[in-house]
């Protein structure tokens, strides 16, 4: 499994098999457990109290202002237990999808990635070597005696090129089973040899290899002076040729060749003098890889020319280049945060909607019911529009269910209010840039609901409210 597809470490993901048995049974001890320690209180109460008051003891008033409370405990037992199984259930589900959304996330930007990495044509500039006898001395042993060994041996160096002219002309294809761009390069080079090096030495080789990196390559050609040089072997593109002192030469390099979705051309650590290098991208989207600026960019419709010159000598690290510029994925995690944090919105909600309105049982399940089918739409609407139009529109929804959770007009509007404050604000807040600012501005305007619901009595229960 590649590495963007572990998800987000530590998070427990219900679509693995094996984490959605251990939440089974997780979910069966703690259920066990719950049910045991009511019981065994429940038991304990009883039993003092009953021993009280046999024995006619004084504190049995106390005891039994214990067991009202146990009994009013009890009595609000349902709703905690629902609330805790909505809070529970709906982590695990929050968890599930922020890991799918985060595997979705991944997976775009290694598309992206691929798009513009991966495979490249690399053109590597052409060397002059020569040959030259360097003398050396060594020693050795001849007959029980140290002798020294005057020797001369051959060494390779390098003739700097005397002028480079390149042009390139690249043109863009989709490739729709890799699901990146193919490049299409047209590539002539005319380079200009001098020899300024002492008189003996007139012998140099000209080493011109093809491009790395193509997936075709044709028509590729190596001239001098307007004659075409032949291959001695297949694989051999070492052609030797004579240039006396103070002469010079022409070379010109042509192809054509189809590639990666890069096109570079690297100088190889050698030393340039008037160099010239344009490249033509036919298609939109073009930019200069490397980041070696070029000296003058232009457009020319849907086409971009990159132009290098450098009329003096230059030394270069990094290759000139061309590339397909992609818009960035932008935003990433911002939503599975958003799903971690979920539960925690939930309870807030909940108990807005608590401390405003009489809440049953079925009004519970259903206000979860809506909040976490809500995030589940969001998550998958986000896929195809803007996270934060996405949730504008379900919100209004969201408010619109929320209408029905009150019993008569003033209710329908508190929970409204509550919903705004701690439903919608929150989710806005992490979906934005200035998350702080409207977080903050959620629970400012939460306390003050709660303020007004409490000093002025804004809401107060009717007798058939409470049933």
């Amino acid at each position: 499994m590649p590495e963007s597809a572990k998800g987000i470490p530590g998070i427990p993901d219900l679509t693995h098999p094996t984490e959605l048995v251990q939440f089974g049974t997780d979910v069966l001890k703690a259920s066990l457990l719950l049910v045991f320690v009511i019981v065994a209180l429940g038991v304990a109460i009883a039993l003092v109290n009953f021993s009280l008051r046999r024995h006619q003891v004084e504190p049995a008033n106390f005891i039994d202002e214990w067991a009202i409370r146990y009994s009013q405990i009890l009595a609000g037992l349902p709703h905690l237990t629902l609330v805790l199984i909505l809070l529970i259930g709906g982590f695990f589900l929050c968890s599930t999808l922020s890991n799918r959304y985060h595997h979705w996330e991944q997976a775009k930007v290694a598309q992206v990635a691929a798009s513009v990495a991966g495979d490249r044509l690399e053109q590597i500039a052409p060397q002059i070597r020569y040959v030259v006898q360097v003398p050396y001395s060594y020693t050795t042993q001849v007959n029980g005696k140290i002798v020294k060994v005057n020797e001369t041996r051959e060494e390779s160096r390098y003739l700097t090129l005397a002028g480079s002219q390149i042009q390139v002309k690249i043109d863009q294809t989709p490739d729709v089973q890799n699901r990146r761009a193919t490049y299409r390069v047209d590539y002539t080079a005319d380079y200009k040899v001098v020899n300024q090096l002492p008189e003996d030495i007139n012998q140099f080789f000209w080493e011109a290899p093809p491009p790395n990196g193509y997936s075709l390559l044709s028509g590729y050609k190596i001239e001098q002076a307007g004659n075409r040089l032949q291959q001695t072997s297949p694989g051999n593109y070492s052609f030797p040729f004579r240039l006396r002192q103070g002469e010079e030469t022409t070379f010109r390099v042509s192809y054509k060749a189809q590639g990666g979705p890069r096109w570079i051309y690297s100088a190889d650590g050698q030393l340039l003098q008037n160099f010239r290098l344009v490249a033509i991208a036919n298609f939109p989207g073009a930019d200069f890889a490397s980041g070696i600026v070029p000296t003058e960019i232009a457009g020319e419709g849907q086409s971009t020319r990159f132009t290098w010159v450098f009329d003096d000598n230059v030394s270069v690290r990094n290759p000139f280049g061309v590339f397909t510029n992609t818009n960035p994925v932008r935003n990433t995690g911002v939503l599975p945060r958003l799903l971690l944090l979920a539960p925690a919105l939930f309870l807030w909600w909940i108990l807005l909607l608590y401390l405003s309105i009489p809440m049953n049982l079925k009004n519970i399940a259903v206000a979860g019911g809506i909040f976490f089918a809500c995030l589940l739409a969001l998550t998958y609407t986000s896929r195809v529009m803007s996270p934060q139009f996405a949730w504008t529109l379900i919100s209004l929804v969201l408010l619109v269910l929320a209408w029905g959770l009150g019993v008569n007009v003033r209710a329908s509007l508190a929970a409204v209010i509550c919903t705004i404050a701690g439903a919608v604000l929150p989710v806005f807040g992490l979906l934005v840039p200035y998350s702080g600012l409207t977080l903050s501005l959620a629970g400012f305007l939460s306390a003050v609901w709660l303020a007004v619901r409490h000093w002025f009595g804004w809401y107060r229960l009717q007798p058939q409210d409470q049933q």
